[in-house]
């Protein structure tokens, strides 16, 4: 039974039809049926872009992103869906807050279903600090498909590992 690191918190039926799907070599012909389109959004000012455009429609009183970047040193399995940081400088007697989100830079290359669901819940972070029920309804909210998107995303992880392993990736 091989293991499915980036689903292990679903059902044994889930990872088992995933774990089927591999099996066949049906994955990828799946996530492109199902998302055929690739974003467009491929440098770090049209990311910056993006993401200010879905904090100005949702969460307007929100604190200001300073950063918005892909990143290639980030370790996918630790902060999959990316990573959002406050960094404290002091400026004269005044301690100020830098908002920064990085993106892992494969999601580049992805649907932008995906990169909307990455965005999304980083942007989540603003409101909510812990991974909790009102985290996940505010991404409901900005993206009511978060949950399947956030789903199909760990699939697409899991099929991109396998490409590796076999040396297509």
């Amino acid at each position: 039974m091989s293991e499915l690191k980036y689903l292990a918190a679903y059902a044994p039926e889930l990872q088992a039809q995933v774990r089927n799907m591999l099996a066949q070599d049906k994955l990828g012909a799946y996530l492109q049926q199902r998302y055929p389109e690739r974003h467009s959004v491929q440098s770090d000012k049209a990311l910056y872009q993006f993401t200010t455009e879905l904090k100005q429609q949702y969460l307007r009183n929100s604190p200001n992103i300073d950063k918005v970047l892909y990143d290639s040193k980030l370790d996918v399995l630790r902060h999959a869906l990316g990573l959002h940081t406050a960094i404290s400088r002091v400026q004269g007697n005044k301690l100020t807050a830098k908002k920064e989100i990085r993106i892992a830079s494969l999601f580049r290359d992805t649907p932008p279903e995906f990169l909307q669901m990455i965005v999304v819940h980083e942007l989540a972070h603003l409101r909510e600090k812990d991974h909790n029920k009102a985290f996940y309804q505010l991404c409901q909210h900005m993206l009511p498909d978060y949950h399947q998107y956030e789903f199909d995303l760990r699939i697409y992880l899991t099929w991109r590992d396998t490409l590796a392993k076999k040396g297509q990736g």
